[in-house]
């Protein structure tokens, strides 16, 4: 698979350590977001061995245009509002069934 002059050098940037990521298409919309324990190796996984991915991920591969890090990946928003912070926990109510209590 070719690979861009300006991935490569993103790839080439992307630093061993925990992290999460953004890819985005040529229009700027992000398109993924990831994490990974080890950065560098996580997004390069995407742009070796094409025959190893699913049809999804070879689309989503062949659409990105730009790789973004975690300081970019902050300021997106969750696309759960619950989860939008770690201080509050999602709350679930119900009623237990009388033979368990």
């Amino acid at each position: 698979m070719e690979i861009s002059e300006h991935l490569q050098g993103i790839l080439d940037t992307l630093p061993t350590k925990p992290g999460c990521y953004l890819m985005k298409n040529a229009g700027g919309k992000i398109i993924y977001v990831g994490k990974a324990v080890n950065l560098r190796a996580r997004v390069r996984s995407y742009f070796h061995s094409d025959s190893s991915h699913d049809n999804k991920t070879r689309r989503l591969v062949h659409e990105i245009a730009d790789i973004a890090r975690a300081s970019a990946a902050r300021k997106s928003r969750p696309l759960n509002p619950a989860l939008r912070s770690d201080k509050k926990k999602p709350l679930c109510r119900g009623r237990l069934p009388a033979e368990i209590l």
